[in-house]
């Protein structure tokens, strides 16, 4: 691995599958080196996958099957910003498709437990918008969302 800093995302035994589905889902992703245990180990056995190399939109993760002893939550995720509708509806479909599940505010959960934000950039420059009411208007349209609906924040947005 070439990175100093590795993002370390613990699963059950899946993190091949993961690394897979991401490395499909976003562009600038990849699967590298998949390490087999060398012996038994709590979680499983000699020759199971134990971490997988993996890129997510340039970000180095390692993906670690530890077992079921601690989960993915919302305190950890990523933010992908999108730059229309399309891509926003192709990601948020492909996550929560894929056995995954809504949230709110552009949040959704993988079928791993892992947090994504799909953010599309309109949204972010509306919130910072320099009115305050047209900001407040697309906040709070935002709010009400799962997906974001990039047409109704602009929609807010002008009042």
């Amino acid at each position: 691995m070439v990175s100093k800093n590795t993002i370390c995302l613990w699963y059950d035994g899946t993190a091949l599958d993961a690394a897979k589905f991401y490395a499909e889902t976003f562009p600038d992703s990849t699967v590298g080196t998949v390490y087999r245990a060398p012996g038994d180990y709590p979680a499983g056995k000699q020759g199971d996958v134990l971490t997988v190399e993996f890129t997510v939109m340039g970000i180095p993760c390692l993906g670690l099957n530890g077992g079921p002893a601690f989960k993915h939550n919302e305190a950890f995720s990523f933010q992908v910003a999108t730059d229309d509708q399309a891509e926003t509806d192709r990601l948020w479909n492909a996550i929560v498709g894929n056995g995954g599940q809504e949230s709110a505010c552009g949040w959704c959960k993988d079928k791993w437990g892992l947090s994504w934000q799909i953010t599309p950039r309109a949204l972010m420059a509306a919130i910072a918008d320099p009115d305050p009411a047209a900001a407040k208007r697309a906040f709070e349209a935002m709010m009400e969302m799962t997906k974001i609906d990039i047409a109704a924040i602009e929609a807010a947005l002008r009042g």
